[in-house]
């Protein structure tokens, strides 16, 4: 769709005192890069977002504006709902696509039944240790800095939960699947830890969030067609200097 229900049942808009806006992040896009273009567009400051994408990633980021900006913590604590492809026996130094391939192993044989089987172990609340290129900190430094310059990375597991856990399709070597987790789920480490059960490695080859909360990808924004219903509508901050 190109404008999302929520905005659509509105009849008055103030983006400077505050609105939430899903959105469709492209792939290729960082979360900034999307910050950045619709804080253009819309002429003011307070523009932010409740939970990153990778830029291989693609799918609901929801954008708040002025007050709601400060909600963001409220929105990264809501379950998330991804649906992503793993390719088993390949492994990539960043656990996902953009990355180096580091390993390649042999990957046996499963049912679809085995697979899903698998799949569902991973339900529940458990402990997972974050991708050595990831944002957390360690001793105030980025893992993915250390990580980057070859140094040691030691990342302590952390409590998660994965809600509902469910294989899409089986095809050769790749996982389709989708999963409903907790704030602090990271996918490529899933699809890491997933593969380690099979007796293989493998990579996390795509990934789209569908859903934050009750909002959902099938009522986001595409980001032109925002763009261009805020310009057609003259919804923009009339202040030059605000984005300056």
């Amino acid at each position: 769709m190109t404008k999302s229900k929520n905005l659509i049942k509105k009849t008055t808009y103030n983006f400077e005192d505050g609105e939430i806006i899903p959105v469709n992040k492209p792939i290729g896009w960082t979360s900034f890069d999307v910050v950045n273009k619709i804080r253009k567009a819309l002429r003011i400051k307070k523009v932010g977002h409740t939970g990153t994408l990778d830029p291989f990633a693609s799918g609901l980021l929801i954008i708040l504006t002025g007050k709601k900006t400060k909600l963001a913590s409220t929105f990264q604590n809501l379950p998330k709902t991804y649906e992503g492809i793993i390719e088993l026996g390949v492994e990539t130094n960043t656990l996902d696509v953009d990355g180096e391939v580091v390993r390649r192993e042999v990957v046996s044989e499963f049912s679809r039944e085995e697979i899903e089987t698998i799949l569902k172990r991973f339900e529940g609340e458990s402990f997972q240790i974050p991708p050595s290129h990831s944002a957390v900190k360690i001793g105030g430094t980025r893992a993915y800095k250390l990580a980057r310059q070859n140094q040691p990375v030691k990342l302590e597991p952390r409590k998660i939960h994965i809600y509902s856990i469910h294989l899409l399709n089986y095809s050769g070597r790749e996982v389709h699947f989708s999963v409903t987790c907790s704030k602090g789920t990271y996918i490529r480490a899933l699809a890491r830890d997933f593969a380690k059960v099979l007796g293989t490695v493998g990579y996390l080859k795509s990934l789209k969030r569908r859903q934050i909360g009750n909002y959902s990808l099938e009522n986001a924004w595409e980001i032109d067609g925002f763009i261009d219903w805020v310009l057609s509508a003259g919804k923009a901050s009339k202040n030059k200097e605000a984005v300056d």
